[in-house]
């Protein structure tokens, strides 16, 4: 998994957990003026239950995507760690050097 994609899978989750809190925020105020009378306010909130339905089916869509990707990259990283052992070694041991010079410059 290249830099550039892991850096996406990121800004997919945060889009993701973002939507969350949007849904979760516009559920909270159609409770909130469940109250409310008339016919604007009637047709809004009946437009923002579509929306809102839409919004989960792509969110849980989304969730998914990432998931199935997530599995795919750690089966590739098991596959590349199977196939060439020593550089998986190598590259740990190159990783926990860097880490142990940068926690002990603290």
């Amino acid at each position: 998994m290249s830099a550039q994609s892991a850096s996406n899978d990121v800004s997919k989750d945060k889009l993701v957990a973002d939507l969350k809190v949007v849904v979760a925020d516009a559920e909270e105020l159609l409770r909130a003026t469940a109250s409310q009378a008339g016919e604007k306010v009637s047709a809004a909130r009946e437009r923002i239950q579509a929306s809102l339905a839409t919004a989960k089916v792509k969110l849980t869509e989304a969730e998914q995507v990432l998931l199935e990707k997530s599995k795919e990259a750690a089966k590739a990283a098991d596959e590349y760690v199977r196939e060439n052992p020593w550089q998986a070694v190598g590259v740990a041991a190159a990783a926990g050097l860097v880490l142990g010079v940068l926690i002990s410059r603290r």
